[in-house]
């Protein structure tokens, strides 16, 4: 399956490496550097999975798990948190918000997309 993904990041280099990892592998990547304007691109574009760091400008990737699970169009969308903010009972509030899935920074290159396509199949079963 041909996944088209949504990655939501501010950080320039943590995007491009995510997106050209995904890409190189076939996959279809689209990109938003905000909470707002990757909850619009969620609506807009129905990825088959989105990307989601915790540290965002404003709107925190909580508050942006909660509503993109609490609205109709969205809560379907798997959500994997991909953060560097990682410390006690993080991993536990952000699946609360709506994340499926918690990968913590740095990526490992070697095993990122397989473990991103993982967490998406185990999902949409």
């Amino acid at each position: 399956m041909n996944y088209t993904l949504l990655i939501i990041e501010d950080n320039v280099d943590n995007y491009y490496l995510m997106k050209f990892l995904l890409e190189k592998s076939g996959y279809s990547v689209i990109g938003a550097s905000t909470g707002i304007e990757g909850i619009e691109m969620a609506l807009q574009h129905q990825p088959h999975g989105i990307l989601l760091d915790i540290q965002l400008p404003e709107m925190n990737g909580y508050v942006v798990a909660n509503k993109l699970k609490t609205q109709l169009e969205t809560k379907h969308i798997p959500i994997i948190a991909v953060t560097s903010y990682a410390m006690f009972g993080d991993r536990e509030k952000i699946i609360a918000a709506g994340a499926s899935a918690y990968m913590e920074k740095p990526i490992d290159p070697e095993s990122f997309v397989s473990d991103v396509i993982g967490y998406l199949s185990r999902e949409n079963r």
